[in-house]
């Protein structure tokens, strides 16, 4: 295991998250797992405050992202804020590592733990339990020879020892549990091997473009380049796509919207698939080659991170919106708003155009996300390309849960434009 100078996003790695309640050894077990410190270890309860984010590269696994929580039997108003912060955590964990001190796995009362391992298996979240502090539980009965030779009040009893513990643990909680030893080491290789497992049984490689590219195929993306993007780079989601598919063996000619006509005419056949920015969907669809498919980038990533039919389905929502109805438009960057940007601007008055101007729209931004979904009428998602999927999906099944359509920006524009029908998902 090593640190990677990589430039993998956050995004696209693999979300490990280890949960347990305070002083369960859940910071000394990452830093032993890690090789290295990643979070600040104390005897003294409840440490860990704000979720503590480190990207590794770890042979077997890839480019990860270990996530430190706080206590899940933290108290108080600062306790409470700690544990719904571990709860967004246990939206975005690909993989969840469950701990366990051998003070709390030998008495009864692991309710908690067992709700949190329900809340992840109902999410479809692999879980990994782990007995911690393997060194202060004796191995086993000491041998009959040996009984002699000790003072019998300093004899374990058998309930004691680390295995008796472990397998009752695992009864309880129904899933196998492993032994270990921040201190020691003991156990780590075998966690190690868990987790590798556990990805091993998750979704299959996913690719942005899904089933619309194969090799030898021409793409042209038309990437504007106006006040929203950085200076000097390209934003996410275009570079993804730009590698991904150069990784698919395909052609790619890259231009900006006043150079679609031009770039056209120097391609001897016309493109297999063009990608564009949504805002400019119209003015791509009338200028494109008939046998050119169309679709966008957050289109691209809908489908890509989250769930590309239930978006398709809630877009129909937005033909149903009147002035007395309630959008919320949910981003997952925390940038600062400029002049004309797409989420607190176009699309509030492309849906206020349609829909009558009293709308009320509501945005969030970053990790916020409404637990109570029920006073919408719709969410509108962006493309999530700062997310992992598994982050989108879990507000895709709160919007689920509450009966409330969910799109996201790209889905909006083309059913807003008219050409919802007309646009490529890139589902497999």
């Amino acid at each position: 295991m090593e640190n990677t100078l990589n430039q993998t996003p956050s995004a696209n790695r693999t979300h490990i998250g280890f949960f347990g309640r305070m002083n369960a050894g859940k910071s000394s077990l990452i830093n032993a797992f890690a090789g290295q410190q990643v979070s600040i270890v104390s005897g003294t309860a409840g440490t860990t405050t704000d979720v503590v984010h480190k990207s590794m590269e770890i042979h077997g696994i890839g480019p990860c992202v270990l996530l430190d929580t706080a206590g899940l039997d933290d108290s108080g108003e600062l306790g409470l804020l700690r544990t719904g912060a571990a709860r967004k955590a246990a939206d975005r964990c690909d993989v969840a590592v469950m701990v366990f001190a051998p003070e709390e796995a030998a008495v009864p009362g692991t309710e908690k733990e067992a709700s949190w391992i329900s809340y992840f298996q109902k999410h479809g979240t692999p879980v990994v339990a782990v007995l911690n502090k393997a060194d202060l539980l004796p191995a086993g009965a000491p041998d009959a020879a040996d009984a002699g030779a000790s003072d019998a009040a300093d004899a374990s009893s058998p309930a004691d020892t680390a295995e008796a513990q472990r397998n009752a643990l695992s009864a309880s909680l129904g899933i196998p549990v492993l032994l270990c030893s921040a201190v020691t080491g003991q156990g780590i290789p075998e966690l190690k091997e868990s987790l590798i497992r556990a990805m091993a049984n998750t979704e299959k490689k996913r690719w942005i473009t899904g089933n619309l590219v194969k090799a030898g195929d021409s793409v042209l993306l038309v990437m504007p380049q106006d006040i929203q993007a950085p200076e000097g780079r390209l934003i996410l989601p275009q570079v993804q796509t730009i590698r991904e598919l150069l990784d698919r063996k395909c052609v790619v000619t890259c231009a900006t919207t006043d150079r679609i006509d031009t770039a056209l005419a120097a391609m001897k056949q016309p493109p297999k698939l063009i990608i564009t920015d949504s805002q400019i969907f119209d003015l791509v669809y009338a200028k494109k080659p008939v046998e050119s498919l169309l679709t966008s980038f957050s289109v691209l990533f809908a489908a890509y991170k989250g769930d590309i039919r239930y978006y398709v389905e809630s877009a129909g929502a937005i033909g149903r919106l009147n002035g007395d109805s309630k959008v919320l438009i949910a981003e997952c960057c925390t940038h600062a708003p400029l002049e004309e940007d797409i989420g607190r601007v176009k699309i509030p008055r492309l849906l206020r155009k349609r829909a009558g101007e009293s709308l009320t729209v509501d945005l969030t931004a970053g990790a916020d996300f409404p637990e109570d979904l029920s006073s919408y009428d719709l969410v509108i998602q962006c493309g999530a390309c700062m997310f992992n999927r598994k982050h989108v999906m879990a507000r895709i099944d709160k919007a689920k849960d509450a009966g409330v359509p969910m799109t996201n920006y790209g889905v909006a524009i083309a059913y807003l434009k008219g050409i919802l029908d007309k646009v490529e998902t890139g589902e497999a």
